[in-house]
């Protein structure tokens, strides 16, 4: 994918890389419509809490004026209410999982936020259920002969 400007800060990086996430989130939104579903804020989290302040703050900063102006329409679907773009503090950024050693508390933290299932535990309790299966299954077998 060519690289269509260069960025100058990592609030300039998070706020087109929102714009981006925006219009994905706009997309979703009009198939859930499609199928009847209504979506009216949707929250969209950024760990840049000055890419934040930028989307959330109408007035054109000096130092911002250089970002192309078709990365500011996360803007104006913040100010319309489609998106509520907000701040994630740093031990509660999901992708931490992906991208950063973690003790195991925090690990499992984030694990349980993406809904994944700790199949260590479930293998145990699976063989559990397997040895009390053949248990009762010999035991009615003794029992009809």
């Amino acid at each position: 994918m060519k690289q269509n400007s260069v960025a100058l800060s990592t609030v300039e990086v998070e706020y087109i890389a929102a714009g981006a996430c925006c219009a994905q989130i706009l997309y979703m939104k009009q198939t859930w419509l499609e199928y009847g579903v209504v979506v009216h804020k949707v929250p969209l989290l950024c760990d840049n809490e000055s890419a934040v302040k930028l989307a959330n703050n109408a007035v054109q900063h000096s130092h911002t004026k250089h970002i192309d102006i078709h990365h500011h329409f996360l803007m104006d679907y913040v100010a319309k209410g489609d998106i509520s773009l907000e701040s994630v503090g740093i031990e509660n950024q999901l992708a931490n999982i992906f991208t950063k050693p973690l003790d195991e508390a925090r690990f499992c933290m984030l694990r349980n936020e993406l809904n994944m299932l700790d199949l260590s535990n479930f293998t145990k309790k699976m063989k559990l259920c397997v040895v009390l299966v053949n248990r009762f299954c010999f035991a009615h077998h003794a029992y009809q002969k």
